[in-house]
C-alpha cells in the first residue's frame, strides 16, 4: 500500500512539473503532495520545509526577474502589472491549441500587456516594443528557473519517498 501511494505521489509530482511552463502552480502542487507525504511520515518535515522555502524563493525570484528586466528595458510599474495580466489572459486565449498554445499565448500575452501599457503611457511604439521584449526575456528566464526548481523538488520528493520505503539504502 505504501509503495502504491509513493508511486502515485511521484506520478502526481511529475505531471505537476509539466504544468509549470504554462504558468500554472505546478511547483506548489508538488509542495502540497510532499506535505501530504510529510503528514503520513513518508517525507521528513525538515525536507518539506526546505522544499517550501525553495518554492517561495522561486516565486519571489520570478517576480523580481520580471520587474527588473522590465525596468531595465524601460518598463514602468504599470508595464509590470500589464505583463502579469497579459500573461494570465494569454493562458486562457491559448487553451484551444493543445499544450503549446497556452505556453506561447502566455508569453505573447505578457509581451502585449507590457507593450500595451507602455504604448499608452509613452505613445512610443519603439519604447513599447523594447519593454515588451524585456518582459518576454524575463518570462523565459523565470519559466526556466521555475522548471529547474520543480526538477529539484521532484528529485527531492522521489529521494525521500524511496528512502522511506527502503527502496534505496544509504
Amino acid at each position: 500500500m505504501e509503495s502504491t501511494l509513493a508511486l502515485l505521489a511521484v506520478v502526481a509530482m511529475a505531471l505537476a512539473l509539466l504544468t509549470v511552463p504554462f504558468g500554472l502552480p505546478g511547483v506548489w502542487f508538488m509542495v502540497l503532495v510532499l506535505l501530504v507525504g510529510a503528514a503520513l511520515g513518508a517525507v521528513g518535515w525538515w525536507m518539506w520545509i526546505s522544499v517550501l522555502v525553495l518554492a517561495a524563493l522561486a516565486e519571489l525570484a520570478e517576480f523580481w526577474i520580471l520587474k527588473s528586466l522590465g525596468a531595465r528595458y524601460g518598463g514602468s510599474r504599470g508595464a509590470f502589472w500589464g505583463a502579469v495580466a497579459g500573461g494570465f489572459a494569454g493562458l486562457f486565449v491559448g487553451l484551444p491549441v493543445p499544450l503549446v498554445g497556452s505556453v506561447l499565448a502566455g508569453f505573447a500575452g505578457s509581451f502585449v500587456g507590457a507593450a500595451g501599457v507602455t504604448l499608452w503611457e509613452t505613445r512610443s511604439a519603439g519604447a513599447a516594443g523594447r519593454v515588451g521584449w524585456g518582459v518576454l526575456l524575463a518570462r523565459t528566464a523565470s519559466a526556466v528557473l521555475k522548471v529547474g526548481v520543480g526538477v529539484v523538488i521532484l528529485a527531492v520528493g522521489v529521494w525521500e519517498l524511496l528512502l522511506t520505503l527502503s527502496l534505496i539504502h544509504i
